[in-house]
């Protein structure tokens, strides 16, 4: 099986933001494909010995979001008609039948029983403890939406990192704060995952005691070290508290949130 963990949200919510939430909602994917034990569709010989169960067979719900689709059905049926037969013409039980005989047959039918093509790995975050310079992550932000999560495209920072829905526009925010101890020059670096469906007109906005600067971020571009791209430098003193606010005003497609590094030049 290939297929994305897809289990749906199980009810809908509306928060004290004023929002619609989905809770029970998972959706990982972009994992290699992986083998189901022959296992898996056989009883408890104590139970029954001449059952064999290709869909409702044991998975945990997490991993049967993924093995229930119908290309994987189809595969299991007939993984699962062979496995009779050759138990019927042996005069065994599904539970004993030779495993390497039955291995031959679905070869022989051009089944793919172990993958040896390209593996896909997935995403790993990066510890923000082991970045240099003032680093905020999307956990410690103060949010005004942004109540979706993700870790399905990398590099991220932490856990994985939010995003808007690409909903609600205008009325969800993200306030990174952090304390400058050390006067100079610092590149203000976004932390994203680039996509085709994120918007390209993201407002960053730099406050600190001389103002506010703004910004604009284009996250389908890639960003340029590591998870990050810089929006652009400011000179700071000791003392200065720097308020950094990313928000979906005016924006199409999808705002992503992950982190704020505040990198000494």
């Amino acid at each position: 099986a290939a297929y994305t963990m897809d289990s749906h949200n199980v009810q809908r919510h509306v928060g004290q933001d004023g929002f619609v939430h989905n809770e029970g909602d998972v959706q990982v994917g972009g994992f290699s494909p992986y083998p189901i034990d022959y296992g898996s569709i056989l009883p408890q010989e104590g139970e029954c010995t001449n059952l064999l169960v290709p869909v409702c067979l044991s998975a945990s719900h997490m991993a049967f979001g993924s093995i229930r689709m119908e290309p994987v059905f189809m595969v299991l049926g007939q993984s699962a008609a062979t496995a009779a037969v050759l138990t019927i013409r042996s005069g065994t039980t599904v539970q004993n039948l030779d495993y390497a005989a039955l291995r031959t047959q679905l070869e022989s039918d051009q089944q793919v029983l172990v993958w040896t093509g390209p593996k896909r790995s997935t995403p790993v975050g990066i510890d923000p403890k082991s970045l240099p310079g003032i680093v905020i992550d999307d956990e410690q932000a103060e949010r005004i939406g942004f109540d979706s999560h993700s870790s399905s495209v990398g590099p991220y920072i932490g856990i994985g990192y939010r995003h808007d829905g690409a909903d609600g526009k205008g009325r969800q925010s993200a306030v990174f704060r952090a304390g400058i101890t050390e006067a100079g020059k610092y590149s203000i670096r976004i932390a994203y995952s680039a996509f085709n469906n994120r918007s390209v007109s993201v407002p960053v906005v730099v406050a600190d005691a001389s103002g506010e600067h703004r910004y604009v971020l284009n996250q389908q571009q890639k960003p340029t070290d590591g998870p990050f791209r810089s929006v652009g430098e400011q000179t700071f003193t000791a003392g200065d508290n720097v308020q950094i606010t990313i928000s979906n005003n005016a924006t199409e497609g999808h705002v992503i949130i992950d982190a704020v590094q505040l990198l000494p030049q």
